[in-house]
């Protein structure tokens, strides 16, 4: 499977799908009009190990609900997932078995290293 999950109002989103130029076999999901199902964030998790990595902890939510000053479990993380798109530390790309999670020059590196 080859899939992105991203917002298209995001700038730096939209910004990264350019500079990585992805083949057409890519489905790109926006999940602010298209929301994560439970099924496709479990997936995430089994790649990636947790929902507390998929999770934004630089969403504006998460400052201003004070979740900063709460121990969550991964019961929570999965819960604020599916609640609301923001906490979703995007983008979020899958490519087979991989997963690459969030925006950092390192992680856009890694993709761009695989011949796509």
């Amino acid at each position: 499977m080859k899939k992105v999950y991203y917002l298209k109002t995001c700038s730096t989103c939209i910004r990264i799908l350019k500079e990585l130029n992805l083949p057409s076999d890519f489905i790109l999901q926006d999940i602010k009009t298209e929301p994560i199902t439970v099924d496709q964030l479990d997936q995430m998790k089994t790649l990636s190990g947790s929902y507390e990595a998929l999770f934004s902890k630089r969403a504006k939510l998460y400052k201003e609900m004070d979740l900063k000053n709460q121990n969550l479990t991964e019961r929570d993380f999965k819960h604020y997932l599916l609640d609301h798109y923001t906490f979703l530390s995007r983008p979020v790309i899958i490519i087979n078995d991989s997963i690459f999670i969030g925006n950092s020059k390192k992680t856009i590196a890694e993709i761009k290293s695989l011949q796509l």
